[in-house]
This record gives C-alpha cells, sequence and structure tokens, in this order.
C-alpha cells in the first residue's frame, strides 16, 4: 500500500491470538467484510505468524494489508525460529511491527530494533515503529525517554526512506488500562514525536511521518483519539480480535 495521507490506518495486532486458524479466518473474514466498506480508512492486521502466509495468500484484491508482528535483520542463516524481512516480503507481508514494548521487555535494545528498522526498509516495507515511556513524571524525564527511543530506533535509517517509517506513540503505562491518555496529551505527544525526528531528518519529513497512538483504544474512544488527539490512525491489541468491537472502532474511525 502506498501511504496516503488522507486515509487513516488502523493496524490490528492479534498477538498471540487466537489459537486456532478456524477461529483466525473467522475474525479475518468479519474485518475484510467491514474493511471493504471503508472510504478514508485503511486496515493492517498483523496475525501470528503462523496465519501471516495463509491470509496474505487468500486476500486477492483485498481492502486489508497484511503485517507480521515481528522480523529478525539478518537476511539469512543460523537463527533458529527467526524470519527475515525478505522471507516475510516473499509472503506477501507489507507492515511489520517493530519495537514492541513487550519485545522490548523481552531484551530487544534499540540497537537490535535500529538494524530490524532497517533491513525491513531495505526490503519495501514499512516498519511500524513502536516508542512510548513506561512511566511518567512531573520533571519531564520520560520526554527524554522518548526522544532517546526514537533516535536510537531510527539511527541506521536514512532520509530517503524515513517516508516510509509509521510511528506508533505506544505508553507502556497506557496499555491495557481502562481508559487511554487524554486526547489533548496524545496531541502534544504526536507532535513531540514529529518534532525529534524533524531535528533528524528536516520538518518536511517528520510532517509526512504517519503518527499513530495505542494505548486502551476501543469503538468508544477512537475517533475522539483521531479527531481530538490529530494522530493518523490507532494501533489496536486487544480490541483487535474482538469482532464487534474491533468493526465498531473501524466504522467510528472512517466516520472522522
Amino acid at each position: 500500500m502506498k501511504k496516503d495521507m488522507k486515509k487513516k490506518i488502523i493496524v490490528g495486532n492479534w498477538k498471540m491470538n487466537p489459537i486456532a486458524l478456524k477461529e483466525a479466518m473467522k475474525i479475518f473474514s468479519s474485518v475484510r467484510r467491514t474493511a471493504s466498506k471503508l472510504s478514508s480508512t485503511h486496515v493492517v492486521i498483523c496475525p501470528p505468524l503462523l496465519y501471516v502466509q495463509k491470509f496474505a495468500s487468500s486476500r486477492a484484491v483485498s481492502p486489508i494489508s497484511i503485517g507480521a508482528q515481528n522480523v529478525f535483520f539478518e537476511e539469512q542463516g543460523h537463527f533458529t525460529g527467526e524470519i527475515s524481512s525478505s522471507m516475510l516480503k516473499n509472503i506477501g507481508v507489507n507492515h511489520v511491527i517493530v519495537g514492541h514494548s513487550e519485545r522490548r521487555e523481552m531484551g530487544e535494545t534499540d540497537e537490535i530494533i535500529s538494524k530490524k528498522v532497517q533491513a525491513v526498509l531495505e526490503m519495501g516495507i514499512h516498519p511500524i515503529l513502536c516508542v512510548g515511556e513506561k512511566e511518567r513524571d512531573v520533571h519531564g524525564l520520560y520526554l527524554d525517554v522518548l526522544k532517546s527511543q526514537i533516535k536510537n530506533s531510527l539511527a541506521k535509517t536514512t532520509k530517503k526512506l524515513i517516508g516510509q517509517v509509521i510511528m506508533a506513540y505506544e505508553p507502556v503505562w497506557a496499555i491495557g488500562a481502562k481508559e487511554p491518555m487524554d486526547p489533548a496529551i496524545i496531541q502534544e505527544m504526536a507532535i513531540f514525536v514529529r518534532k525529534v525526528i524533524s531535528d533528524m531528518f528536516g520538518h518536511e519529513n517528520a510532517m509526512k511521518t504517519l503518527v499513530l497512538y495505542g494505548g486502551a483504544t476501543n469503538f468508544r474512544n477512537a475517533s475522539d483519539i483521531i479527531n481530538l488527539g490529530k494522530v493518523d490512525g490507532l494501533l489496536v491489541g486487544r480490541e483487535s480480535v474482538n469482532v464487534p468491537g474491533f468493526v465498531e472502532l473501524l466504522k467510528a474511525v472512517d466516520a472522522v
């Protein structure tokens, strides 16, 4: 998919759900039916790797893009359990979540993430780069943490390719919370993310960079986050495998 600034992007990160392929196909089919009716929203589904090829091969001319939840930075070799960006490209993947907080918690460093971002970009795939602080403090030190994450995770990215990166601001403390961050603060954080990118790659590139928000998003708050938070879309976790809720979320965002 070519990035269209007029379209909002909703990324569904299914994480390690559901258990059976039959249920996965049922969810995918329902989302695809809704996605085909959207006029200003593009949907990216990132299922468990086991289902990726099945979805990619069955979607034909689908309104949904297929993404992966993770990738390795090497092209091939003795890396048991890993999968490369070229392998993902060959099965139809065009988006990859990189640097998710759950992967960072497993030990992924900014240096590893920067290598993954570069490997994905070189293959012509859009990295969905996740960044976000673990906690907020009254002194604003969390801004330094976020700035460092962004700069280090994009350390190997060139100005030529930065336009293919999709940023996903996902504060760790908001993941799984009852309510998302206040939309006004989300807007401030989106501006901050673009400011860091502007310092690295220039104002024009920063303004073209898509910034998504993730953290306790659902159909009740999605439109406010988009409309008042001034973000380009959402990274949706648990709600993305709840068909009724996710379908309503997509409709709400498309109506903004």
